[in-house]
């Protein structure tokens, strides 16, 4: 990403006209939202600058200094809106705290995205010259266009034997788009089917109307006839080695939300809860396993496996004294063996699965998945998570109390 000098930044505060900037003179009130949205226009590009948008933080409309004191709080909500899950796809951006004009300005860089239509709050925001708009039906059908034109990541290849009859429709228009878009938006929605499932990154055009790969695990109906690894197998072990007796087991197919939700059902069901009422005035509950470790342990296996030249499934194996969830495929981009689970290190091999694992709400933030769970573990009082990190699996084990 490129930095810009003191005296490039300066020019461009002083350019009103400009429609790669906007300036706000402080984050309070509804600035943060209308940072949020300057943040997905920026992302957007629909002009096609192929160069960063800035949002300045201590800036008056005509550019010069606020006067705002740029603490290392209000840094950090800036850079929160990167993972806090409201714009998707993910934006790249960076934060930092800048003199000009003889004045401190925080200054937010955002990169164009190589994924649009970016949304914030399920609203496609563009700039139009130095104002922010929602796209209209053309403007989006741009964007489109120039996803379809960059080198994509897998989650958005095409499947080339499926067909958009193996989409169920039923689940699109039902469940993911009152999730996905605002109410307002879908009641003035006049796309097509086609377009709105373009515009999902379910198929690859309205003219092309083959599936993506992620289309396929959103919302197909059998996505494990074209991936067959797309699956998630569950064991229960009465012991404490692989050998020994399975007590339960199920192979667990279907689309993403529907794999997920039964694994849930699953784990639920063994990890049985005990109730004492004696040795406290007030009755006290308790689980082998904090539920939400198990979740956000999950969704990780799940989000950042690969799908890429493989059958193997999410593993799920619980012994007696551990749980053993194994995800294919190693370490993805800056997260490498040795900065595994760093806090702050994150990198998303599928990063349009994000979008959707947030709009069903298994998601609430990015990049806090690994530390939630070791809060809940040590909370619980079980052993913080292992990690078997390798570059072909992440294999994460949670022991039981001790």
């Amino acid at each position: 990403m490129e930095r810009l000098s003191d005296s490039e930044l300066e020019d461009l505060l002083d350019d009103t006209e400009s429609d790669r900037v906007e300036r706000k003179s402080s984050f309070r009130g509804d600035a943060p939202k209308k940072a949020r949205q300057a943040v997905c226009a920026f992302a957007n590009d629909l002009p096609n600058h192929h160069q960063s948008g800035l949002l300045f933080i201590g800036a008056e409309d005509d550019g010069s200094p606020s006067g705002e004191t740029i603490s290392d709080e209000l840094l950090r909500n800036l850079a929160d809106m990167k993972t806090d899950g409201n714009i998707l796809p993910l934006p790249v951006l960076s934060v930092e705290k800048r003199i000009l004009k003889d004045a401190e300005m925080a200054v937010v860089t955002v990169m164009p995205s190589d994924m649009p239509p970016v949304k914030y709050k399920g609203r496609i925001w563009i700039r139009t010259g130095p104002r922010r708009s929602i796209a209209n039906a053309q403007e989006e059908r741009i964007l489109n266009e120039k996803r379809r034109s960059r080198n994509l990541p897998f989650d958005l290849s095409t499947i080339p034997t499926s067909k958009v009859s193996d989409l169920s429709k039923t689940i699109f228009e039902n469940e993911y788009l009152p999730a996905a878009f605002a109410e307002d938006v879908l009641e003035g929605n006049e796309r097509t089917y086609p377009e709105r499932l373009t515009s999902c990154k379910f198929i690859a055009s309205p003219e092309n109307a083959t599936p993506t790969l992620l289309g396929l695990l959103s919302i197909g109906k059998t996505p494990q006839d074209f991936l067959p690894g797309a699956r998630i197998q569950f064991l229960r072990i009465d012991g404490r080695e692989l050998y020994e007796p399975v007590i339960d087991e199920e192979d667990i197919r279907g689309a993403l939300v529907e794999m997920l939700r039964r694994t849930e059902e699953k784990l639920k069901a063994h990890n049985r809860t005990a109730i004492d009422i004696t040795s406290a005035p007030v009755h006290t509950e308790e689980s082998p396993y904090p539920h939400v470790a198990l979740q956000q342990i999950l969704y990780n296996a799940v989000l950042h496996r690969t799908y890429e030249n493989t059958n193997a499934p999410v593993r799920v194996y619980w012994f007696n004294d551990r749980i053993e969830i194994n995800s294919p495929g190693g370490p993805y981009g800056n997260v490498t063996t040795e900065n595994f689970g760093s806090p702050g290190v994150t990198d998303y091999r599928n990063p349009n699965l994000c979008d959707v694992l947030k709009t069903f709400g298994f998601v609430q933030a990015f990049g806090r998945g690994i530390a939630a769970a070791r809060i809940a573990m040590v909370k619980n009082g079980n052993p913080e998570p292992e990690f078997k990190v390798n570059q072909s699996s992440v294999v994460c084990i949670l022991r039981e109390k001790t």
